[in-house]
């Protein structure tokens, strides 16, 4: 049977909630995190709004407000696993798109106080946490999938008994004003794999879960992971490859001895522009084929906003909730869907779908050809093979 990885405990926060829960309740609702500029000048700017933290006064900003989402996230999923905060010797694998650059901005601009050890989270966990083994990977918007990726790694190789695997970033203003400059007309918000789509908008939070190579007696078992599929294509720095994304599909799958029409339900990376959608949905049709019917199929960056190197584990934890609550968030902006998602079965509107959710295909990619996808399986859905496995 293929060896699969046991999530124990989870934490979340976003533009949409302070906690796991909280976010999953309000995109279960269509409450959308957008708002008028909060920690930037809004005159100097064409977009007026981003999916932000509401976490500070109208237009002040402060240093390290990524590390504080991070150790958030992280406090929360060790209190959701019935852990102490204690991570030492236990590795803490960070995924982050941007890192601490605003807290640079701040500190270059406005003589923010900042040391060069603030820019390293492992400072901070260690004072918090006793960490003293932790990593960065610094991978654009597929960041903490790769870092899901190492932490199964680990595990397989019997060099740890937990991981924690993590994903953190905040809005920085450097990458808020290239993207203000690109997009002469800013998108009013973000509507993925809509035929009125025109571009993405940020958003900033963090993400955080508990890995176990084997499930001790009283844990509560949120899901597991079956496989991650990871590549680097590096062919161009920023449009994507559909060979390359649909090879990161077929890899997952591989990993997790699974075939796409296993899957009930995909969470697609959906950013809102027209290169990465159509790639994506091309993607999806190349290593689907006909079951491209099967799943249903959804994406939170409508209401999330695009929360960089965060947003793969941002979706896997929402799929680990769908499990639980056989409810899938929908698709909040997609009224008009383009051909290439015409027969998909795409959760959209106002209100969830019901539907039992066992297995579940997560999609991150990223600027450089950065590739990653996830599968998940239900408690329940692995415990049944587990004991077929056993009778067998």
């Amino acid at each position: 049977m293929t060896k699969s990885w046991p999530i124990v405990g989870a934490g979340a926060l976003s533009s949409v909630g302070d906690t796991a829960d909280e976010m999953f309740e309000s995109l279960c609702a269509g409450r959308s995190g957008r708002a008028p500029l909060r920690g930037f000048t809004a005159e100097w700017y064409t977009a007026g709004h981003l999916f932000e933290r509401d976490d500070r006064e109208q237009g002040a900003d402060r240093p390290l407000r990524a590390t504080e989402f991070l150790v958030e996230a992280i406090a929360q999923a060790l209190r959701d696993a019935g852990l102490p905060e204690d991570l030492r010797d236990v590795p803490v694998l960070v995924g982050t798109g941007l890192r601490e650059l605003r807290s640079v901005e701040l500190w270059h601009r406005d003589q923010a106080p900042l040391t060069a050890g603030d820019l390293h989270f492992g400072t901070a966990l260690r004072e918090r946490f006793g960490a003293t083994d932790t990593h960065t990977v610094a991978n654009a918007c597929s960041a903490s999938l790769y870092a899901l990726s190492m932490a199964t790694d680990l595990l397989a190789a019997g060099a740890a008994d937990t991981v924690v695997v993590a994903g953190t970033d905040s809005i920085t203003e450097s990458m808020f004003g290239i993207a203000d400059r690109v997009q002469s007309v800013p998108p009013d918000t973000i509507r993925p794999f809509d035929a009125e789509r025109a571009g993405s908008i940020l958003g900033e939070g963090a993400a955080a879960v508990v890995l176990r190579r084997e499930p001790a007696p009283d844990d509560r078992v949120l899901g597991w992971v079956r496989g991650v599929g990871i590549n680097c294509d590096a062919g161009h720095p920023t449009a994507p490859s559909l060979e390359r994304i649909s090879d990161a599909m077929n890899e997952a799958h591989r990993r997790a001895g699974t075939e796409p029409d296993d899957m009930d339900l995909v969470m697609l990376h959906g950013t809102g522009t027209h290169a990465n959608d159509l790639t994506e949905a091309q993607a999806m049709r190349a290593v689907f084929g006909p079951a491209v019917k099967v799943p249903l199929m959804t994406g939170l960056k409508s209401l999330t906003g695009h929360t960089s190197g965060t947003s793969g584990l941002h979706s896997l934890i929402v799929a680990l909730r769908s499990m639980a609550t056989s409810q899938v968030v929908p698709i909040a902006t997609l009224r008009n869907p383009i051909d290439e998602v015409g027969e998909f079965r795409m959760v959209r509107g106002e209100a969830p779908v019901s539907e039992p959710v066992a297995l579940a295909q997560i999609n991150a990619f990223g600027f450089g050809g950065v590739n990653a996808v996830a599968v998940v399986e239900s408690p329940a859905t692995n415990a049944e093979r587990r004991e077929r496995a056993l009778r067998a």
